[in-house]
């Protein structure tokens, strides 16, 4: 029974598509009906209900031990949870004068949650351990004192007492590793030592397989990377920035709307967000961020087409456009904000930093009016129009950053084929963020460069996988890769450690996170450039789908809209020419 259960939750180290439904078989149902607030005679409790699913993950294996250290392998399965006195599946711990007894575990794929620790019988009635919790195996082995990891966001290195007979939860972070230090001259029988994963239980209802397993794999791995993210909010990250940062957020919104489509965590996302921040506040206290906010409004309405959402922020969006509308000269200058920023990696850029956040700022406007008009006040899309008139005056140079060509491409600012070739394409991926990556994909695709487009998803995030991620991350540079091991490897001798000695700005070292949803941004560009689902009005109500297979032989996918699901299957044949069959549910009208 015990090999039945673990055999079906293993499953979920393997991010296909069929994760949620094989927990689904296995969680225990969970009465939907609770009643708030909860009376007790006189005292009433105030709850709220955790909308995440919890389950047990064991460790896929052993990555290290020291000391004195046996049965190991009884780790590596899913018991019941519960402490005894026979100890016939644990393993075995003690730490002497001479010996330490340590443990490093691989779960298999990046999780959130905690660590869940069950303890038979020992030599104490308690044992003081070290837990370190890591998305590396060396981030395991770091230290916070005088290094570059940290308890920041999420508590991941913490020293407890542990009971004999018992069971502890420890940390709540993002991790693949956990390592296990006895710290006391004792003995104890370790019988589990599970991830608590906690987890959003939906559905994939947005799919993507082509005839290549690397774009498979990366469509996969963004799906995950922001699934994990969408706990009761959508956060950044899952070790650092557990937070709503609304100008890192469009990424993770396109992919969600592709994969897991019309789904609350949205909502519930923005609502917070104009509560934290208030006009005539910044979202984050950052101007960008709130251009950022008009521009995920607009997408995910076209999408799922909800009125009743905008109209509910109505006040809010109008509000913002008065308050950019005093901010910006007839001449053209602007005083937004003294600082500009778009991402980390382009900050050292100044001038073409000036150029990109002023793109990003027209494109705002443009889908601000489109906002305006369907809130019905024209008087305030006008208002959007001769703003950017304004703005357009002042037309500035990308100064060779590829942030800023993407965004002027986007924006209109540029001839997409002029950002293509001047600054996009030289140099593949060489100057690709994780996060601006997103547009300089989409400016690619605008200038008809599918084919160089997919290459660039190959490499560069394809280059995450090869050093063994299993999560997309906060940054990347594929120099980092030229002579550093594996994050799930101990770093072998002579190697650099691709964790612990690269980053910079706020991701330096360990700090650096490597689940970050804003770098889930090829998941939604396959599902909407390879499979061909361009939507044409709001709700999904009419469609294009253009497939561009580049060098692939075959893609094939399902896109969620408001009515069901869009199935589509492209098969390129012998003259080069492509065969596609597509089924729309009722409501959904193709374009040709």
């Amino acid at each position: 029974m015990k090999r039945t259960i673990f055999s079906l939750i293993a499953l979920v180290l393997t991010c296909s598509l069929t994760i949620i439904y094989c927990l689904k078989a296995e969680a225990q149902e969970v009465d939907k009906k609770l009643y708030l607030p909860l009376t007790f005679g006189n005292d009433i409790l105030q709850m709220r209900q955790d909308r995440m699913t919890r389950v047990y993950i064991a460790p896929k294996k052993i990555l290290w031990s020291q000391g004195i250290v046996r049965n190991l392998e009884n780790l590596l399965d899913v018991d019941n949870g519960q402490a005894d006195l026979v100890n016939a599946s644990s393993c075995f711990m003690q730490r002497t004068k001479e010996k330490d007894a340590s443990i490093i575990l691989d779960y298999g794929r990046e999780l959130h949650g905690a660590l869940k620790l069950v303890v038979g019988s020992g030599s104490a009635a308690n044992f003081r351990m070290r837990i370190r919790l890591g998305e590396s195996v060396s981030e395991t082995c770091s230290e916070i004192e005088g290094g570059t990891a940290t308890n920041d966001h999420a508590t991941r290195d913490i020293v407890l007492t542990v009971p004999r007979y018992g069971q502890i939860e420890i940390g709540n972070s993002g991790f693949r590793f956990a390592r296990i230090d006895l710290l006391d001259e004792a003995s104890l029988y370790l019988k589990e030592a599970t991830a608590v994963f906690r987890y959003r239980n939906i559905p994939y209802l947005g799919t993507f397989q082509c005839s290549d397993n690397q774009l498979n794999d990366i469509w996969n791995t963004g799906a995950y990377t922001v699934q994990l993210n969408m706990q009761e909010y959508i956060w950044d990250g899952i070790k650092r920035d557990r937070l709503i940062w609304l100008g890192d957020m469009h990424p993770e919104t396109n992919t969600i709307s592709t994969v897991f489509g019309d789904e609350e965590s949205f909502y519930a996302s923005l609502d917070l967000a104009i509560e934290q921040y208030p006009l005539p506040n910044w979202f984050n206290s950052m101007s960008a961020y709130s251009m950022w906010y008009l521009i995920i409004q607009y997408d995910w309405y076209r999408h799922f087409g909800n009125l009743d959402f905008l109209k509910k922020h109505a006040n809010y969006i109008l509000g913002l456009i008065d308050l950019i509308d005093s901010c910006v000269e007839e001449d053209g200058s602007e005083h937004l904000a003294d600082s500009r920023f778009l991402d980390w990696p382009s900050s050292p850029n100044k001038e073409g930093v000036e150029a990109g956040y002023r793109a990003l700022l027209c494109w705002a406007l443009q889908d601000g009016r489109q906002l305006c008009s369907l809130l019905g006040n024209d008087e305030k899309a006008q208002k959007c129009i001769e703003i950017e008139n304004r703005l357009k005056k002042k037309v500035l140079p990308p100064n060779n950053l590829k942030q800023a060509a993407a965004l002027m491409a986007i924006a209109g600012l540029m001839e997409p084929e002029k950002a293509a070739q001047d600054f996009l394409l030289p140099g593949g991926p060489k100057g690709f963020s994780t996060f601006y990556g997103y547009y300089m994909l989409e400016a690619l695709a605008m200038a008809g460069h599918y084919e160089e487009a997919m290459d660039i998803i190959r490499k560069f995030w394809g280059g995450m996988l090869n050093m063994g991620a299993t999560t997309f991350w906060e940054d990347f540079d594929l120099d980092w890769t030229k002579n550093a091991g594996r994050i799930d490897e101990l770093v072998p001798k002579g190697k650099d450690d691709i964790h612990g000695d690269f980053g910079d700005y706020c991701y330096v070292g360990y700090r650096h996170s490597l689940c970050h949803g804003w770098a889930s941004g090829p998941t939604a560009w396959l599902s909407n450039h390879v499979l061909g689902v361009e939507i044409l009005e709001p709700g999904c109500k009419k469609v294009r789908i253009t497939p561009h297979l580049g060098n692939l032989q075959w893609a094939k996918g399902t896109y969620p809209t408001p009515y069901g699901q869009i199935k589509v299957h492209h098969q390129k044949m012998a003259d080069g020419t492509v065969k596609s069959s597509i089924e729309v549910p009722k409501g959904v009208k193709v374009v040709k």
